[in-house]
């Protein structure tokens, strides 16, 4: 472990050491601040569980997933927000999910013709409607800013509702099963 000296040569920013093993406890308050940690160090993190089924019949467009939404306030212009994702549903036909910053879609493909622009997108399986499915991916955003930065997951039902956190028939049964799914983010030292 390095220790910073002052320019007296006194050790800074701890208490009084008597064994010989530095402890949080040994440490003043504030003397970590994130302008002294190293790039690449984890600043702040946020994240954010639902644990309900969520159901939207609105077919064909980009919708919010109610509870899939988190904000962060970034401590530096310069640093960076990984977005993890995670996501529990079940489609019978095509369903694509993408990540928002505000109202801006990020991590995801190039546009090309009529082709969906997603951050991913669903197998599906129509034949059983127990059967779920699930998602995970993460991005490394550059939001350049130190507001408040919202981010959320959006899915896009190709024909289809589209469901999160349950299956397509939900049946009162041990072969249907609900899922949880997160949005989580880290701010990392730039």
């Amino acid at each position: 472990m390095a220790l910073i000296l002052n320019g007296t040569g006194v050790v800074t920013g701890l208490a009084s050491i008597n064994d010989g093993i530095i402890t949080s406890d040994d440490i003043a308050s504030g003397a970590i601040t994130a302008a002294k940690m190293a790039a690449g160090a984890v600043v702040q993190v946020v994240s954010v569980t639902k644990t309900d089924p969520w159901t939207n019949s609105t077919q064909n467009t980009w919708n919010d997933v109610t509870g899939l939404t988190a904000s962060i306030t970034p401590s530096n212009s310069s640093n960076k927000i990984l977005v993890i994702g995670y996501i529990s549903y079940a489609a019978s036909s095509n369903l694509y999910f993408r990540i928002l910053r505000g109202s801006t879609a990020i991590g995801v493909g190039d546009t090309a013709g009529s082709r969906i622009s997603a951050t991913g997108s669903s197998g599906y399986n129509f034949t059983d409607g127990n059967v779920g499915e699930n998602a995970s991916f993460n991005y490394l955003d550059s939001p350049s800013t130190t507001s408040s930065t919202t981010y959320k997951i959006q899915v896009y039902g190709f024909n289809i509702a589209q469901f999160v956190n349950r299956v397509v028939s939900d049946t009162d049964s041990n072969v249907s099963s609900r899922g949880s799914s997160t949005i989580t983010l880290m701010e990392i030292k730039g």
